[in-house]
């Protein structure tokens, strides 16, 4: 039996410890799914906290034959998409901000080599605000969450080639973004 099976167990028979362990073990990424639906850094707090709830009591329906991840990350996505028709699409507070997701490796490069990547930062975020949501969101999954294709394929509910052809217009689509907002992008430096 996997850490993770023996966790999902201890869960299902009512351990705080284990529930901790796997809400520290999934929290960023359910928040990073969170985020990226409701825009806003505080909202998508609430809505982790929520979707978290939602794992706890639908935990008895997690067939352990099959991957935890794409289970929960799809609860998460329905849970996201539920909150949005709840509060009628009113438009979020402000733009997601790349800073307001779950941190990365620090890799502390030089300070002319920060700012430019900081810029770069801001420029793919505006980018992924002008995309569409089924775009948005196969970027978030494919190359943000590092989902894999047959992965995203079972939290959406589509066919591995769907999964195909959808990140690729995404990328196309994300790529056509950054020029029109920085022509200079698409030209490549010495």
């Amino acid at each position: 039996m996997s850490d993770l099976a023996l966790i999902l167990e201890r869960c299902r028979q009512g351990d705080e410890l284990a529930w901790e362990a796997l809400v520290r073990q999934y929290q960023s990424r359910v928040y990073a799914t969170a985020l990226q639906y409701v825009r806003d850094a505080d909202e998508a707090l609430d809505l982790a906290q929520d979707i978290f709830v939602r794992v706890y009591t639908h935990l008895d329906t997690f067939e352990g034959h099959k991957t935890f991840l794409p289970w929960l990350l799809r609860l998460a996505r329905n849970a996201a998409i539920d909150h949005l028709r709840r509060r009628k699409a009113r438009p979020p507070r402000r733009d997601v901000q790349v800073e307001d997701n779950p941190p990365l490796p620090d890799t502390r490069p030089l300070p002319d080599a920060q700012w430019e990547s900081k810029g770069r930062r801001q420029l793919v975020n505006d980018a992924m605000g002008q995309l569409t949501s089924t775009n948005r969101e196969m970027i978030l999954l494919k190359e943000i969450q590092g989902l894999n294709l047959k992965e995203i394929a079972e939290i959406l509910g589509i066919p591995v080639g769907t999964v195909k052809s959808r990140s690729n217009r995404a990328r196309l689509e994300l790529a056509r973004a950054i020029l029109v907002l920085d022509p200079s992008a698409g030209m490549s430096t010495p």
